[in-house]
């Protein structure tokens, strides 16, 4: 992980090679990473480091882990390209997210520490 802070707020930036977040509980391991080696609990992360049945809405994998970062009080920024999904109730969830303070899809990096840091 990588730390910045921007506007008196830090972030915890996750880095990998291969997907971190694989279940619930690798999500909750990100958020207490950081948290405890970073000092803590907004993490930005590619989508890539995400597993993909957590953008397949029905299986339950992104509304568990959502809901486990709000409930310990972290938010979470994941950037990428939406683009290719075909979903509408994805890009409602995406949408219904961004208007929210806790939970962001956006396009970059820095749209992510952005939002996390405003």
């Amino acid at each position: 992980m990588t730390k910045i802070e921007k506007n008196d707020s830090v972030c915890a930036v996750v880095n990998s090679d291969e997907p971190v977040i694989t279940n619930v509980q690798s999500a909750l391991d990100v958020l207490m990473t950081a948290k405890y080696e970073i000092g803590t609990k907004n993490i930005v992360i590619s989508k890539k480091l995400i597993v993909e049945d957590f953008f397949i809405l029905s299986s339950g994998l992104a509304g568990e882990v959502l809901q486990k970062y709000i409930n310990y009080g972290g938010r979470i920024a994941i950037y990428g390209d939406y683009s290719h999904y075909t979903s509408k109730p994805l890009h409602d969830f995406i949408y219904e997210s961004n208007r929210g303070k806790d939970v962001f899809f956006v396009g970059t990096q820095e749209e992510a520490v952005d939002k996390l840091t405003q």
